[in-house]
């Protein structure tokens, strides 16, 4: 793929270089902006999340689908696909006093079903970034599902 920057005064390997820097450059600038949400409210991090599932703080649902959940979870969670959750929207508490995380495989979905709560009414919803593909690059424990949709998984994996 040949880069759309065009250095003519430099080498081959130096132009590589700046394009290399350039785009780390703006990779880091992009990984700053991340944090916005965090900042308004609408996510947490990684560590606070697990912090407040560990303290028994929050309730967690895991939104992704059941091939992914085989791979593990966080202990606590609530296994809600997102492909189900129109359907299971009553299994989300509403109130305010008890606050709810969502978390997927890397934010993606969970910031998405995150705002379709809040333009709901859900006050007291935000999303894990990061997600259970930061959780686990971390090394942090998970356990296996349990074997019905809709339950709270709890046997070590």
């Amino acid at each position: 793929m040949k880069s759309s920057l065009n250095f003519p005064i430099l080498s081959g390997w130096t132009r590589r270089r700046v394009t290399v820097l350039a785009a780390l450059a703006v990779l880091s600038g992009l990984a700053g902006c991340s944090n916005a949400d965090e900042a308004e409210g609408k996510s947490v991090s990684l560590e606070t999340a697990r912090a407040a599932i560990d303290a028994g703080q929050v309730q967690v649902f895991d939104i992704r689908e059941p091939q992914e959940h085989a791979g593990g979870v966080a202990r606590g969670a609530h296994l809600l696909p997102m492909s189900q959750l129109g359907a299971r929207l009553g299994e989300i508490p509403r109130d305010p006093a008890q606050p709810v995380l969502l978390i997927c495989q890397t934010q993606n979905r969970s910031s998405k079903a995150a705002a379709a709560l809040r333009e709901r009414g859900y006050t007291n919803v935000r999303y894990v970034h990061g997600g259970m593909a930061g959780w686990a690059g971390k090394g942090w424990p998970m356990v296996a599902p349990s074997a019905s949709p809709g339950t709270t998984p709890g046997a070590t994996r």
